[in-house]
């Protein structure tokens, strides 16, 4: 599981003690977007082989930038290809068209594909079509033709053709009205029987297998649904033999303990056997001293309606030590978090096993968690796993950090909190309860609580990823509210909490619709949980005046009046989340999520966006890797990695479509 960015907070002690550079950390703007560097404070004091370790990891990170692009939609990789080489070619890069164009590239780059990375909803050119069709004719000839001419410019400039990447509308086939390319010529009844009857011949396992994880599922030309394994000789192998040759350049640098690891990960590459994966997976949480760490593989299903396909990702990090000592303090305390959560006893986990959180430096971004990642990860994903062998969770502090330096002066707090109190209770206490907020939602929230005998995981299907998030998030401010906060010595006062509730209030009431178009309901996972928590407890505080709406100046503002009573109010939400969860309930999360996280209101939403684009705000935030070089001695022997920090978004993006780039384009 992975926590989206919710607010602009900076990070721990290690960005704050990073040795930053005069280059701008915002290095490109266009739509909705701002493109920001990251800096990797500490890299340079590492030792050789952690330095030669991460420049490996992070080049089997970029070997899988196309797979994501493929499960996304499955003629990506035509559109990226034939925009790439008409941009690179063009030689009259002048006018409202060519500037359309170039934003529309760089749309694609971000997004991974044509479909609005958090909306999923098919981009709009702002070029036309006629010029489109003379670039073609100009730059696109047999050698570089990805697909027929029409067909692409269908895809592109029919709104209607895969207008949505992710359909998860009540009453719709999720399967067929998706453009994601999980599924081929099967409809929801088809998949849901076809995995249905699998995990019904695995019912008595008590390590079940994550059926449909890692393939694709088709039909053959007899009608016989079969799946499609990504794996080296399957589905992907030319990008995953990429990977898996950098992975195992990696293992010869590894400590022990991670090169058994990593050579578990490339068994599973190379064998496509999801045992292997929950293999690799408990080598890979129990694995909690290296310094350096990686994930990667096909790791989340949000960009799957029914939550069972895995989007490709990687993320190479290593500890911020300094940072971590926050996160080790929740560690040690998690059976007491665990046996005092204000949930029913019997879905609490009576002993809490292998709870691994730390603070981290990202130095590698791929696959799903790139340009835009989450600011917290809590993984694997397997219930089994987590309940017998524990979870490793990561507070990412180099990316809050950098998301707090582009924020800095942009007039957000003065322009949507009304209360002087409120605004200065943020700007003391903010960057604390934001981050102690990730700490608490990754390292307690996902691995807390159990299922009840005979629950699978996978029965809420559709609405399975918004209601696990609204649990690791309610778990998190219902204790950062807690005296124990103040007790074990990671808050100074509840103020922190305080300051937390206010801005997650207004956050998931009124200023996350920025990311909304108008008229468009909310999709994404994260988003709607947020909306969902924000929502039900204005609702259900609503006698008592717990959170108030207030007008002024033909302004809406969104205030807590009572910060004990909204924790109630979380404390008695997560019951209940807890137990749709524990028991399976399907009906009762889909009466949930439908009645408070999809539907927005019109002129609220209007406000928002009106407000915000006064401000010159982008909603949305993604990065630019750094550039990583081996150093040799005359005799070819490594003996430094050097990083350095490039500034240009499009440069980077056309440097990893040539080199990195192994896909056929039709898969």
């Amino acid at each position: 599981m992975a926590m989206g960015v919710i607010g602009l907070a900076s990070c721990g002690t290690a960005a704050e003690s990073q040795c930053e550079s005069e280059q701008p950390w915002i290095v490109d703007r266009f739509d909705d977007i701002k493109v920001i560097r990251y800096e990797v404070p500490g890299f340079e004091n590492l030792p050789l082989e952690e330095k030669e370790l991460i420049y490996y990891l992070g080049e089997a990170a970029k070997c899988g930038r196309d797979i994501l692009f493929d499960q996304n939609f499955k003629y990506n990789l035509a559109v990226r290809r034939t925009l790439e080489s008409i941009y690179t070619a063009s030689e009259v890069r002048e006018g409202e068209e060519f500037a359309a164009f170039e934003k529309y590239l760089k749309k694609v780059w971000f997004a991974n594909g044509i479909h609005h990375h958090y909306s999923n909803d098919k981009f709009t050119p702002e070029f036309s079509e006629a010029w489109f069709r003379e670039q073609l004719a100009l730059y696109i000839n047999e050698e570089n033709r990805q697909i027929e001419d029409d067909f692409l410019c269908q895809i592109i400039f029919d709104p209607a053709l895969y207008a949505s990447r992710l359909n998860q509308k009540e009453g719709v086939d999720v399967i067929t009205e998706s453009a994601n390319n999980y599924y081929e010529g099967v409809n929801q009844a088809e998949v849901e029987a076809f995995y249905n009857g699998m995990a019904a011949a695995d019912a008595n396992n008590p390590e079940p297998i994550s059926y449909g994880l890692n393939s694709k599922l088709m039909k053959d030309e007899n009608g016989k649904i079969y799946e499609k394994v990504w794996k080296i000789g399957g589905m992907y192998t030319e990008a995953i033999e990429q990977i898996v040759y950098w992975l195992e350049k990696a293992a010869e640098v590894a400590n022990p303990t991670q090169r058994e690891v990593l050579e578990a990960l490339i068994k599973y590459y190379n064998s496509g056997d999801l045992k292997d994966f929950d293999d690799y997976s408990v080598l890979w949480v129990k694995d909690t001293k290296s310094n350096v760490d990686v994930v990667n593989g096909f790791i989340e299903n949000y960009g799957d309606p029914l939550g069972r396909k895995a989007s490709w990702e990687s993320v190479v990090n290593f500890r911020d030590e300094e940072a971590c000592k926050r996160t080790e303090i929740m560690a040690a305390n998690a059976q007491w978090f665990e046996d005092n959560a204000p949930i029913n006893p019997a879905y609490r986990k009576e002993e809490v096993k292998g709870v691994s959180a730390k603070v981290i430096t990202v130095a590698m971004l791929g696959g799903d968690c790139f340009p835009s990642t989450a600011i917290g990860i809590n993984l694997p994903n397997a219930d089994w796993i987590r309940k017998e062998h524990g979870s490793k969770s990561v507070t990412i502090d180099n990316i809050t950090y950098a998301y707090d330096k582009a924020a800095q002066g942009n007039g957000f707090a003065e322009e949507f909190i009304l209360r002087e109190e409120d605004r200065e209770r943020a700007k003391k206490y903010g960057k604390l309860g934001d981050d102690l907020h990730t700490d608490l939602h990754e390292c307690l929230g996902h691995g807390s609580g159990q299922l009840a005998p005979g629950t699978k995981g996978d029965e809420l299907r559709t609405y399975s990823s918004t209601l696990e998030e609204a649990r690791a998030d309610l778990f998190a401010l219902y204790y950062l509210g807690d005296p124990k906060l103040i007790e074990i010595g990671l808050i100074p006062t509840l103020d922190v909490a305080w300051s937390q509730y206010s801005d997650y209030i207004m956050n998931g009431y009124m200023t996350q619709l920025s990311r909304i178009e108008p008229g468009k309901d909310v999709e994404e996972s994260h988003m709607r949980n947020r909306k969902l928590i924000a929502e039900w407890c204005y609702e259900k505080g609503k006698a008592e005046n717990v959170i108030e709406l207030v007008k002024q100046n033909g302004k809406t503002y969104i205030v807590v009046n009572d910060f004990v009573k909204l924790r109630e109010l979380f404390g008695k939400l997560l019951c209940e989340v807890q137990r749709i969860k524990s028991e399976g309930d399907y009906e009762a999360c889909k009466a949930l999520v439908e009645t408070y996280a999809v539907k927005v209101n019109p002129e609220l939403h209007a406000e928002v966006i009106a407000r915000n684009k006064a401000l010159n705000i982008e909603p949305y935030g993604g990065f630019v890797n750094p550039e990583y070089e081996l150093v040799t001695d005359k005799n070819g022997k490594v003996v430094d990695v050097k990083i350095s920090y490039p500034a240009n978004y499009i440069e980077q993006h056309l440097k990893y479509g040539k080199e990195y780039s192994f896909l056929p384009t039709l898969n």
